[in-house]
């Protein structure tokens, strides 16, 4: 199908999450949500349609007051704070938007109670009374993040009361086994209230009609399938907090909208301000009530519930809107084959990023590695060879010596080509086909397969100057040379104006190398460089990245710190050490049979530095929860602690005689 029949002329609005403004972002919302989005966007900019890239932070709900309470300040002044932090972080990425907003503004909860009465009086809110949770301690009921304790499916010890970061499952507050205040970690008791629900059994037929005709992802489809098949209940939208949009009603002024219910309203109320931004305060309007406009959302997983049943109900009861067209969701991000975790400071923070690498470098990598379909992971020493071999060793390479050449021996003008052989022909063959390919890839939002088609592009770039040898040839053929050169300079230039969307930083230096604008996309195959065009001047496009910047990296992240829960789960014992044997064939271990209360094996890599008559009898400090491993054919069920100086391993021990088995806290 041709590519601007599948996009279309129609409006386009491409939204992304809303990151939350309790803390900085990570490269888990860039990969995940703001760089796909960017990419298209820029993308149907270039394809001269009509796209406004909507977005802005979340700063309502029970994830703003934790983080507040935690640090001591208000709500108001974290959001401020992060909300700040996290558009310095995108602007610097190049993660472009013609506006990003943010739910604690005026507008916004103006908007949010508007839409909260049209559903009430349209009869599909409705209160109860119900049990919550409340913590008699701290006196307040306990919203979903204010509970903790251990998932029903997973026995993760650290659930919350909506969802479980170690499984993926969302949960009721209800549903915890050991259930726990997370502020004084008091046993929370029930206790009756009144909240408002969203009615969405009323909704049920119509989402099963809407989400049948929809040519979504599987797992996005398979998801939402899930949910009808359950069949949906009344969702209570209201929660017991001081801090959010009120809920505009007399009998709840106690209350406010529950974040899940007004975040996605920040899509319609941050256009709203952009159109007053623009001066023209109505424009809103043919976007979100336009049957014509084309509605995507860029989310995660984690998100698509709440954007493809929860969201598109409330528009459905309102009837005023249109309804999410496109609903890409991606996967999630793991680093260095772990989970991204905040609370763990387990995490590549964009904002410290910046402060020591090229913006483009992690724009490129991330869009290699988008979990588009599963998980993906980002791994440093990954980041490294991808970035220097392919956008410093093939992309910079073929950009550098194809200028250079033209600096040094066309007195700094690409030279005038003459008639296209047969190799030239394959050559502009290839590369045309590869720009098809590319369309098709964004257009399907399958970004790593564009950026693999561009790079292809590059690479081809490379071998035809190899293999057209115009150093020979500026001996003994200069017309060839000068049709070589010049159709180097041609793929250079496309391999900006594509480049835009994934290293906008380095596309923009290679135009000023080039010395010209941007290719317009639909004629992008059209050769159309001037003959004896003089170009700027020429200078690498970017710096390898070192081993000692990855190494540091590495070490960063090997020192983050530790929640004092998962501290608490440890299960530090003291042990004496019974016996000492030799591990054959190995020069560092030892096999040390231990007393910790009962009997148990270690394998230890300290035999160069303790004889096993200094071993035996010895009181140590053992982790005795760690999941056993085989080590040289020996299950070893722990692991002793040690100071390591150096070559020099000196073991933890008690300085008074405690029982073995004695907790280590």
């Amino acid at each position: 199908m041709d590519q601007s029949q599948k996009i279309g002329n129609e409006r386009i609005i491409v939204t992304d999450a809303l990151p939350y403004a309790n803390g900085p972002i990570h490269i888990g919302h860039i990969a995940g949500v703001h760089l796909p989005a960017d990419i298209y966007t820029r993308y149907l900019q270039k394809r001269g349609k009509d796209v406004i890239h909507i977005c802005g932070t979340d700063e309502n709900g029970v994830p703003i007051t934790l983080a507040a309470e935690e640090e001591k300040i208000t709500p108001k002044d974290l959001v401020h704070r992060y909300h700040n932090m996290i558009v310095n972080s995108l602007e610097k990425l190049g993660i472009k938007f013609d506006n990003f907003s943010g739910t604690s503004r005026v507008l916004h909860h103006k908007l949010a109670q508007e839409v909260f009465l049209k559903l009430f009086h349209n009869g599909y809110i409705e209160p109860k009374i119900t049990e919550e949770m409340y913590c008699p301690n701290c006196k307040r009921f306990l919203s979903d993040r204010y509970i903790e304790g251990t998932c029903p499916h997973c026995g993760y010890p650290h659930a919350r009361g909506d969802s479980c970061e170690s499984c993926g499952s969302w949960l009721e507050p209800e549903e915890l086994v050991n259930p726990r205040c997370k502020l004084c970690k008091s046993t929370p008791q029930k206790k009756k209230t009144e909240h408002w629900y969203l009615m969405l059994n009323e909704f049920q037929k119509n989402l099963e009609k809407w989400i049948q005709k929809k040519k979504w992802k599987k797992t996005v489809k398979s998801y939402l399938q899930g949910w009808l098949n359950e069949g949906l209940k009344p969702r209570p939208i209201t929660r017991d907090l001081n801090w959010g949009v009120p809920v505009p009603l007399k009998e709840a002024s106690d209350k406010v909208l529950y974040v899940w219910f007004d975040a996605p309203l920040g899509y319609i109320s941050s256009t709203i301000e952009w159109a007053e931004k623009i001066g023209k305060p109505e424009k809103w309007k043919s976007y979100w009530k336009n049957k014509e406009t084309k509605l995507i959302h860029f989310i995660g997983k984690d998100n698509i519930v709440f954007h493809g049943i929860i969201w598109p109900a409330v528009l459905m009861g309102i009837g005023e809107y249109i309804l999410p067209d496109e609903i890409p969701a991606n996967e999630f991000l793991n680093l260095e084959g772990q989970k991204i975790s905040t609370s763990n400071n387990w995490a590549v923070w964009v904002h410290e990023y910046l402060e020591e690498f090229e913006p483009d470098f992690l724009r490129y990598y991330l869009t290699c590695i988008i979990p588009e379909t599963k998980d993906s992971d980002f791994k440093w020493k990954e980041f490294q060879d991808r970035v220097n071999s392919e956008l410093i060793n093939n992309l910079g390479n073929f950009v550098n010596r194809t200028l250079k050449f033209i600096e040094k021996y066309t007195e700094g003008k690409i030279p005038k080509p003459c008639s296209f052989n047969e190799e030239d022909k394959k050559m502009l063959e290839r590369v045309n086909s590869l720009i098809i390919e590319i369309e098709d890839a964004i257009a399907n939002f399958q970004f790593r397969r564009a950026a693999m088609n561009w790079m292809k592009i590059s690479a081809t770039g490379n071998r035809y100057y190899d293999q057209m040898k115009p150093w020979i040839l500026l001996k003994e053929n200069e017309k060839r040379m000068a049709t070589t050169i010049y159709l180097c300079s041609h793929i250079i230039h496309i391999l900006a104006t594509i480049g835009e969307l994934f290293i906008p930083f380095g596309a923009k230096k290679i135009y000023s190398m080039l010395n010209l604008e941007e290719k317009e996309w639909d004629k992008l195959g059209e050769i159309s460089i001037p003959s004896n065009h003089p170009i700027g001047k020429v200078r690498p496009l970017f710096k390898k990245v070192e081993d000692e910047e990855i190494e540091k990296q590495i070490r960063r992240l090997k020192m983050s710190y530790l929640s004092i829960d998962d501290f608490k789960e440890m299960d530090l014992k003291v042990g004496v050490i019974k016996e000492v044997d030799e591990v054959p064939g190995a020069d560092k271990l030892y096999k040390l049979t231990v007393d910790t209360g009962e009997s148990r094996t270690l394998v230890a890599g300290i035999k160069e530095c303790y004889t096993p008559d200094e071993l035996k009898g010895k009181r140590i400090v053992v982790i005795t929860n760690l999941e056993p491993a085989t080590i040289m054919g020996i299950r070893s069920e722990g692991m002793l602690l040690a100071a390591i100086d150096g070559d020099t391993i000196s073991i933890i021990s008690p300085d008074k005689d405690v029982s073995p088995g004695a907790d280590v806290s």
